[in-house]
């Protein structure tokens, strides 16, 4: 379903489904801009009427606050992840490869836990659910979900710290790369580190021809294709 010309109040979807005793589903992912590692994407629901001041964006949270809100949401909330490599990226393209990678970690929650979901709620994305047997889910996407979505902000931090820790056990199987500093992001330290020692076998091909041929321009615009 397209985006909604109603202004979205914060957790519009989850109050008014609550309300009818049935629950929401919210998906983000973390890793789409990164040149190493993999998208990790999260499908977190929450409790009837429970929620946390600790469900923001994980971007704007610190590291003990993202790892507190972890924790909450670990003893709270149904969740499932969903893990697509690099070489799925080069293969399909960062789009694409995000899609897959939504649909792994909501089928991987709904398959797990018999409840009534009532919607599933994304950050930016648009997602159809066909061949996955949820098809008949309404689906909404909305820019900067996190903020508006309790559900969507679980489920970012969940990704989050997700990525975050296998990017840190990374670190020491590829040295010299910092990836448990930058967590595969292109930044300046990563950049000298791929000129010097080339890429490792978890680089995104597609990703890094294009920053060591032209610079970092080609590699943004990798991830809005279609």
């Amino acid at each position: 379903m397209n985006k909604h010309s109603i202004k979205i109040t914060k957790n519009f979807y989850e109050k008014s489904l609550w309300k009818q005793e049935r629950l929401v589903v919210g998906i983000d992912e973390v890793g789409r801009g990164c040149l190493a590692g993999p998208v990790v994407t999260a499908a977190v629901i929450l409790p009837i009427n429970k929620t946390s001041p600790l469900l923001k964006d994980s971007k704007a949270l610190t590291l003990e606050e993202r790892n507190k809100a972890y924790e909450w949401i670990i003893r709270n909330c149904y969740h499932q992840i969903g893990i697509v490599h690099h070489r799925l990226i080069d293969q399909h393209n960062i789009y694409q490869a995000t899609k897959i990678c939504m649909k792994r970690a909501l089928v991987n929650l709904l398959t797990h836990c018999n409840v009534e979901i009532g919607a599933i709620v994304i950050d930016a994305m648009p997602l159809t659910l066909d061949k996955t047997g949820f098809g008949a889910l309404p689906v909404y996407h909305f820019y900067k979900g996190e903020t508006k979505s309790s559900s969507i902000a679980a489920a970012s931090i969940i990704a989050k710290v997700t990525r975050d820790r296998m990017m840190e056990s990374y670190e020491t199987v590829f040295p010299g790369y910092a990836l448990g500093t930058h967590k595969g992001y292109a930044t300046p330290t990563h950049r000298h580190a791929i000129q010097t020692l080339r890429q490792s076998l978890i680089h995104r091909t597609t990703f890094l021809g294009a920053f060591l041929d032209k610079g970092t321009d080609e590699t943004k615009s990798q991830q809005t294709l279609w």
